[in-house]
């Protein structure tokens, strides 16, 4: 399978890509401008600041957003305005990466230091309430999370590690036993993940031009190319939910060489994808 281009090479650091049918389809983030890019029912993006880095956006379920910036969390009011939680922490080398909500409500968001030491960031929950809890500590660079169809299981990608790990999941235990569900190939470096209805799990590659669709017991059984060299992450949308909507970066990128990064992607693969979950604070 080959993903086809939506739009241009319009951003420069594209990643988390949601589909929420209450504010109108499709949002990601332009990283490391702070920006949430909305796209039209025209094709085109709209543009919208929030902070100096926007590392990812989900819906709250009385409506605005909740955001993962540079070092902590923001919440978007249905008006549109926004404010900014407390920091979580002061060191200006790391920043938030990528995240995503719990079947039970709650908002995670995982961190990274920009010169990618190892070891130097964490993933962080928010509650409704407003409390952050620490979750995983000493991960390298924090990326895709999601959960299986029935809730049980948490499908994590540290890049780093070249492999997509799962947890076990409860609400009050949290993640446990965690383990390795499947190594990438040849040292690929997995980005965002999102799950589809049947528990195959698809993560972008970020040095693959690619998003690989794994199935629900690990097995590597699509590989879809996608024309742009930095893929970042990947959901499902459309009003049937049966469209993969896939990320694009220009960071670290030779753009005279690989023109459409910083594009918005899709294809049509055959399978359904689950509705997002929803922060409820």
């Amino acid at each position: 399978m080959r993903a086809e281009q939506l739009t241009g090479p319009e951003v420069y650091h594209g990643e988390g890509p949601v589909w929420f049918p209450g504010w109108g389809g499709l949002r990601f983030v332009d990283m490391l401008a702070g920006d949430i890019m909305t796209l039209m029912v025209d094709g085109t993006l709209q543009r919208t600041h929030v902070a100096s880095v926007a590392a990812a956006v989900r819906p709250r379920q009385g409506g605005g957003a909740v955001i993962g910036v540079e070092r902590g969390f923001a919440l978007e009011e249905p008006d549109g305005t926004v404010s900014t939680l407390p920091e979580v922490w002061s060191d200006p080398g790391i920043r938030m990466n990528e995240g995503g909500c719990d079947p039970d409500g709650r908002f995670y968001c995982g961190s990274m230091a920009y010169d990618q030491a190892p070891g130097a960031a964490s993933v962080y929950r928010l509650d409704p309430d407003g409390s952050v809890v620490t979750v995983l500590e000493r991960v390298t660079v924090s990326n895709g999370l999601e959960w299986s169809p029935d809730g049980t299981r948490a499908y994590y990608n540290d890049t780093a590690t070249s492999a997509i790990a799962v947890f076990d999941y409860d609400r009050e235990a949290g993640f446990t036993n965690r383990r390795v569900f499947a190594e990438l190939p040849d040292d690929g470096r997995p980005d965002g993940l999102t799950v589809d209805a049947e528990g195959g799990v698809w993560t972008a590659v970020s040095n693959g031009s690619a998003v690989y669709r794994y199935s629900s017991t690990g097995a590597l059984e699509e590989r879809l190319t996608v024309p742009a060299s930095k893929v970042t992450a990947c959901t499902f949308g459309g009003d049937a939910l049966d469209r993969l909507f896939i990320t694009t970066s220009q960071e670290n990128v030779d753009t005279s060489d690989d023109p459409l990064a910083g594009s918005l992607f899709f294809a049509d693969v055959g399978v359904r994808g689950m509705p997002v979950r929803t922060f409820a604070g």
